[in-house]
């Protein structure tokens, strides 16, 4: 967020000085160092106050609010930083401020969350919008929304920004324009981002690849959006059929797809991932003579898990060297902590996982930008990470706004 505001400014010709950065995590404070050569404070509880500033940028744990996390919202202890960050505004009111956070905090409780945070916002004289936008809107091609909370001090400002989701998945872009200051963003895809000959390190294993091509039947472009997961169909490569826990036969390999698309019949119940099914229930849509046998030796491969006379697919996407191929002539899907290294691509004839600097380019960082010296660390930092042009084009409004309010204020005075 530093890096996106300070071009911002730079760009409208005013200068800018960091007077305050902080940071709990030491491997984050490692990197913010080597870039701004400015070290973090750690934890923001520890902060009494800050100095007199212009603009406060914060993005606070999203974890508390993800549908990747428990949803617990203020319930959670990340969730109170959200509160630290009030206490510390009291300390100093910058005119404006920018916070960043995941989709979920929107309707996070029925929108008392986000009821919470505007009534802590206003009641301390701020103006408060927020916008949902998406990366793949700002000539970054990734589908990642976000939403972005803006206010500025003492004033009623009027942001050009436009919510808008953006494409339903990464095989569906229609760029379109989000600010009524900024050009139409220019059409991007994954292509646009790779490096051309990136380390061999980040290749596939020659066995996983080998397993591949015998799916593909040797024409490896047709991983391109392929995803790699045990429990959905569609576009989709599962273990079984890999042979990844041993090797299966055709009759295992039916029974597994259908098992996996079956179990999401309202017949068999209402769970959004499927129910756990009865050798009975399963006989419904797959009868063959060794049923028995079958789903013995599925379960001995562990493909299959039986508790109480009851089947489910054992693998998650977790289990697979990558679990989703980038179309280069699409855009990414969202990078994230926990599996931004399990992308992968098929690229210049190579079949292999997408590297930090190209992890960095989808979050919109300048190649000159140091990366964690560990690749594990990078992936982590950069899923967590918020996508620079967004901001960039978020700061624009707020700083425009921010000098709009003052020079009112300023007239105001004079009269």
């Amino acid at each position: 967020m530093r890096l996106a505001l300070e071009a911002t400014a730079h760009s409208l010709n005013l200068d800018t000085e960091c007077l305050l950065s902080s940071e709990i995590n030491p491997d984050a404070q490692t990197v913010y160092h080597k870039n701004f050569n400015d070290t973090p404070l750690g934890d923001i509880r520890l902060i009494d106050q800050l100095p007199e500033h212009d603009i406060l940028l914060a993005g606070f744990p999203c974890q508390s609010f993800s549908g990747a996390g428990k949803k617990a919202g203020f319930g959670d202890t990340r969730g109170t930083l959200f509160f630290e960050i009030m206490r510390l505004i009291d300390t100093a009111q910058p005119q404006g401020f920018i916070f960043e956070n995941v989709r979920g905090l929107v309707n996070h409780d029925g929108g008392r969350t986000l009821e919470t945070i505007k009534h802590e916002i206003t009641s301390r004289g701020y103006s408060f919008d927020y916008f949902l936008l998406n990366s793949s809107n700002f000539s970054l091609p990734q589908n990642r929304v976000r939403v972005y909370l803006v206010g500025i001090l003492n004033a009623s400002p009027q942001f050009g920004l436009v919510s808008d989701l953006g494409p339903k998945d990464s095989h569906s872009c229609n760029h379109q324009q989000l600010s009524l200051f900024s050009p139409l963003s220019k059409p991007v895809a994954v292509a646009d981002i790779l490096e051309d000959n990136p380390d061999p390190k980040y290749d596939c294993s020659p066995e996983f690849v080998n397993a591949l091509k015998q799916i593909v039947k040797n024409d490896l472009n047709r991983l391109h959006g392929m995803r790699l997961i045990d429990y959905r169909g569609g576009n989709s490569i599962h273990s079984w059929e890999l042979g990844l826990r041993g090797e299966c036969s055709l009759d295992e390999i039916e029974l597994m797809n259908r098992f996996i698309l079956k179990r999401r019949n309202k017949e068999f119940g209402h769970d959004q991932d499927g129910k756990l099914l009865t050798k009975e229930q399963i006989a419904t849509f797959f009868t063959h003579p060794n049923l028995d046998k079958i789903l013995d030796l599925l379960v001995a491969k562990k493909y299959l898990q039986c508790n109480n006379d009851l089947y489910k697919p054992v693998s998650g996407n977790f289990s697979f060297e990558v679990y989703k191929f980038l179309d280069p002539q699409k855009i990414s899907v969202t990078i994230v902590a926990s599996d931004a290294n399990k992308l992968g691509v098929y690229h210049n004839h190579r079949v292999r996982r997408i590297t930090p600097r190209e992890a960095a380019r989808l979050q919109g960082f300048p190649d000159n930008f140091s990366l964690h010296s560990k690749d594990d660390k990078a992936y982590y930092q950069l899923g967590n990470s918020v996508s620079i042009n967004v901001v960039k084009t978020v700061a624009e409004e707020v700083i425009q706004n921010v000098l709009y309010s003052a020079k009112q204020i300023a007239l105001q005075n004079a009269v």
